[in-house]
């Protein structure tokens, strides 16, 4: 007989109306039982205590403390995985600072498809939540500085992909890297429009100049472009020039942009001058991409079980070979650049 653990899920909302919204819809799933809701982090926090739920969804606005400063304060005593709904706000990435695993676009509770969309993604999320890892906070952990490539070869391309968890695997990365890095187009399973505040904030972070992508956007040295939210992306290559081509389209593996469109573009024109790096996420979106770039010459690196938040796309790619050096976030900016170094020599 199959039996499968209910999960159970706290939301934390100042809002009667959204908390009661959420409640309904997430308890529409067998799967899912909301054992309480809470107004504000004190609330939350004695109701966290009674519960013990194994998933929390929790607001940014809230009175008495915010969501940050109430997540920040949480985790060293009481950890478990937080899903932050928000409205359209570079905030949320202070909240994955702090150790929330993953969030949510908060919808428009007057329109029935926004609502309806925000709980089936709800629903999605707080599964995955339910298995994933309390995500490292302690990002800001000083690292032995590289020397920038020397040499470095025009022709080299790296392509990044990734899911829960992958917004601060990236950016671990990203901040190692020297300007004259080799051209990086990366794919975030991310919601819309909060792709360029990702990139922006990249921009900010890191030594690398960082954007959201737009079709015609040329891949080069020291130069990163982030997928949208809501359009694949492809790598071309044009009078010895990679260029990048954002579409609309339907699905692939569940997602939009698909990490695999990605993979398979660069895989095509790049071949053994690309690197490949697939992060941590929930399914198998990348992995048959990694394995084609390996198979034309590419370099492939996936992260390891111990550091991914979720290890579902890295172990799929790795059992079926797709990875051919399996490495912690910690030293993947490492084996890049001792990649890097080996491709220009």
């Amino acid at each position: 007989m199959d039996i499968r653990k209910t999960i159970k899920v706290l939301i934390v909302d100042d809002s009667l109306v959204f908390r009661e919204v959420l409640a309904r819809g997430l308890s529409s799933d067998s799967s899912i039982e909301v054992v309480a809701t809470a107004n504000d982090a004190f609330d939350a926090r004695d109701k966290i205590i009674k519960y013990k739920p194994d998933v929390m969804t929790c607001d940014i606005e809230m009175p008495k403390m915010n969501g940050i400063e109430f997540i920040k304060r949480l985790m060293p005593q009481y950890p478990l995985p937080i899903i932050v709904v928000s409205s359209i706000s570079g905030v949320v990435f202070d909240a994955m600072n702090v150790g929330a695993v993953d969030f949510v676009r908060k919808p428009d509770v007057r329109v029935v498809r926004s609502v309806e969309n925000f709980i089936n993604e709800m629903i999605t999320k707080v599964k995955i939540a339910s298995v994933s890892k309390i995500p490292n906070i302690n990002t800001e952990k000083v690292k032995d500085k590289f020397h920038s490539p020397i040499n470095s070869n025009d022709n080299i391309i790296i392509a990044i992909g990734a899911s829960t968890g992958g917004t601060q695997a990236i950016h671990s990365i990203l901040r190692d890297l020297p300007e004259d890095i080799p051209g990086i187009v990366i794919t975030q399973h991310i919601p819309v429009d909060f792709s360029r505040m990702f990139a922006e904030r990249l921009n900010d972070t890191t030594n690398l100049e960082v954007k959201e992508a737009k079709t015609g956007d040329i891949v080069k040295k020291g130069k990163v472009l982030v997928a949208p939210g809501d359009k694949h992306m492809k790598v071309i290559k044009k009078h010895g020039k990679y260029y990048v081509n954002c579409f609309e389209g339907e699905k692939v593996n569940g997602h939009c942009p698909s990490v695999d469109v990605l993979f398979e573009s660069v895989a095509k024109v790049a071949g053994k001058n690309a690197i490949g790096i697939i992060l941590t996420g929930m399914g198998y979106d990348g992995a048959k991409g990694l394995l084609t770039m390996r198979a034309k010459g590419a370099k492939t690196i996936g992260q390891d079980e111990k550091s991914s938040v979720v290890y579902g796309m890295p172990k799929v790619a790795f059992n079926i070979g797709a990875v051919e050096k399996q490495s912690s976030l910690e030293n993947i900016s490492r084996t890049l650049f001792s990649i890097i170094n080996s491709m220009n020599n």
